[in-house]
């Protein structure tokens, strides 16, 4: 444990570092309170005794200036005997803990100093717990974060083993909807937040037979009124989840063949009243469109 001693009298430091040496501690001592408040803001210590009365830089102003900087290292104030209580007040609210009167009494120095330093030493021990507490949530809570990153990624192939073209395509729509959103403004968190729910726009074709959704032709509108509905299926497959990425893949399913103008389904929204979520992963999914190649047209 680290003590600083501070006194512009020689003699009185000289007698803080025996009764300190006595017990074992280090002490740092100096005679100009300046110095001293420099070193105590610069490096680690556990306890600082300082003088009321010194030149430049008294006892009280010099709590205060540490106490803007550290409010948990324990200070204790010398003072002349039968000082005026109204120092010791003032000491008090400008932040130290304890007093001793000079002639400093050996035994009450030891008992005074050593009950702070335990009570400083626990506190820390207690700080350093809760920081390796934080730590271990943090960790698991990463972990936790990075599972379900897995299990998103997982659950967005589905639709591939319905139609292998998929896998590709669901990958580019994730990245080019990242890569829009970004250029729309929209913060880190919502970024990630469509890179993993976009993915799930078309997971509502698991519900739609293999003739309609592998035909190599054009479907006629009795084929194309039942491909539609993927879009439904895919909320309701999605909408009750608690995972605020698979909710974000429900509001997708069911708003990425919305159009701007109203004349996208299913529910012939237009403008804002369509998702934020849709509208980006709709340019993102068109545009994939329209540079692949598909069974009923080239890229």
């Amino acid at each position: 444990m680290k003590i600083v001693s501070i006194d512009d009298n020689e003699n009185n430091l000289m007698l803080i570092e025996a009764l300190c040496l006595d017990v074992g501690l280090e002490v740092k001592s100096f005679l100009d309170p300046l110095d001293g408040l420099m070193y105590c803001l610069q490096n680690p210590v556990d306890m600082i005794i300082i003088d009321y009365m010194m030149p430049n830089l008294n006892g009280l102003e010099f709590i205060k200036e540490y106490r803007n900087a550290n409010s948990e290292v324990p200070i204790i104030m010398v003072t002349a005997a039968g000082s005026d209580e109204d120092i010791h007040a003032q000491a008090f609210e400008a932040g130290a803990n304890d007093f001793l009167s000079k002639p400093i009494n050996a035994t009450l120095f030891k008992a005074r100093v050593f009950n702070l330093l335990n009570l400083y030493e626990k506190k820390m021990l207690l700080k350093d717990r809760a920081k390796h507490l934080e730590s271990e949530v943090k960790a698991a809570t990463q972990e936790l974060i990075e599972r379900e990153y897995e299990t998103l990624q997982l659950l967005g192939k589905v639709s591939e083993y319905k139609d292998p073209e998929t896998a590709s395509h669901i990958s580019r729509v994730a990245h080019y909807s990242k890569m829009l959103a970004r250029g729309c403004g929209l913060d880190e968190k919502e970024q990630e937040l469509i890179f993993y729910a976009s993915p799930f726009h078309d997971i509502g074709k698991v519900g739609i037979p293999d003739a309609i959704l592998l035909k190599p032709g054009k479907l006629d509108e009795e084929e194309f009124a039942i491909m539609k509905t993927h879009t439904t299926i895919g909320y309701e497959m999605l909408k009750d989840s608690k995972s605020k990425f698979l909710q974000c893949g429900a509001k997708i399913a069911i708003s990425h063949h919305e159009k701007y103008d109203g004349s996208g389904y299913p529910k012939g929204l237009s403008k804002d009243e369509i998702s934020i979520y849709g509208r980006i992963t709709a340019v993102a999914d068109v545009f994939d469109a329209l540079t692949s190649t598909r069974p009923y047209k080239k890229a």
